[in-house]
């Protein structure tokens, strides 16, 4: 892929890096982990802030932003353990480095400049590029693959759950309409194909692009997003010390409600029924919730970085054997 500027800082700006960092406290000689580890910014920021002999586990699948990562963080190598893998395979790299707990993570669900600006990497419906949105481009199937081969329910339901867009039985019609008369393989003709099934008076007055919520769609389920975070949910509890906490930003309703649920159901500790009244399960809280409400960026970020704009992040922290505050 051709890029006209290597440096990690000026291809991606990260979001909410001081909010991160503030929250996740690193001390010298903690263990820390990025599981979407992307132009090394959280990284570069936890190590700076916690001073001698910390370590850090950097996970992501994308080969290029490893590569990246690896320059910016080379001040810090000795100290700094790096694998190609997507965020829910972070137990084997632990149980690689000998690790059994963290004392911090972070995880940021955004797609970064590089991938979006790139049109070779097919993310963008305002670049002309292959339709393709895999992060790890040698794993899975394409947007291209999906586009042209799934049934009309199975491509509306990815519109409608993943996209979240009410309009995805439509958008899914046209795309098949389409795909019978020439194989959909660019983002600009899918873009258009999407942008006309709209009605004329919702796409003149569309906030965003009419087709926002279809590229969306898409690429959660090209990258298999959801299940991944579900894996990470159920699993980074157990592998965080008592004390340590976990940093997480979503930019869209899906991802922010599933880390929501995961993190009170693991403040609340009893699994009993909902209609019982008295917990006889003897369930003990796991995690404390220090986010009630998810933080944002502030203004001047989002004026420096419009991107900023739907972040939201969401931190807990894991709890004593007993559920006591360590």
């Amino acid at each position: 892929m051709k890029q006209g500027n290597n440096d990690p800082a000026s291809l991606h700006t990260t979001v909410l890096l001081h909010e991160v960092v503030e929250w996740l406290r690193p001390k010298p000689g903690g263990r820390y982990m990025d599981g979407t580890l992307g132009m090394g910014g959280h990284s570069l920021a936890l190590l700076q802030a916690a001073g001698d002999k910390a370590e850090l586990l950097g996970l992501d699948r994308d080969e290029e932003a490893l590569t990246l990562a690896r320059k910016r963080l080379v001040d810090f190598e000795n100290r700094v353990h790096l694998y190609h893998t997507p965020f829910s395979g972070f137990e084997e790299a632990l149980d690689d480095i000998g690790w059994d707990t963290v004392d911090g993570a972070v995880l940021d669900l955004g797609v970064s400049s590089m991938q979006l600006d790139v049109a070779e990497r097919g993310f963008s419906f305002v670049h002309d590029g292959p339709l393709d949105m895999r992060m790890d481009p040698d794993s899975n199937a394409s947007a291209e693959d999906l586009v042209n081969t799934l049934k009309h329910g199975d491509l509306a339901r990815i519109i409608r759950v993943y996209g979240e867009d009410p309009l995805a039985g439509k958008i899914a019609s046209a795309i098949l309409k389409a795909r019978d008369k020439e194989r959909i393989t660019r983002t600009l003709q899918l873009a258009s194909i999407v942008r006309l099934a709209y009605p004329p008076k919702m796409r003149h007055t569309a906030r965003n692009h009419p087709a926002t919520r279809t590229f969306q769609g898409l690429r959660i389920a090209v990258n298999r997003e959801t299940e991944e975070l579900e894996y990470y949910l159920k699993t980074i509890i157990g592998r965080l010390k008592p004390g340590a906490r976990v940093a997480i930003i979503s930019f869209h309703s899906l991802e922010d409600r599933a880390v929501k649920h995961s993190f009170r159901d693991a403040a609340k500790g009893c699994k009993c029924p909902p209609h019982q009244l008295h917990c006889t399960c003897g369930g003990i809280p796991e995690m404390k919730v220090l986010t009630k409400k998810p933080l944002v960026a502030s203004e001047a970020e989002r004026n420096v970085n419009p991107r900023a704009r739907s972040a939201k992040l969401r931190v807990a922290e894991k709890l004593g054997p007993n559920g006591e505050t360590v």
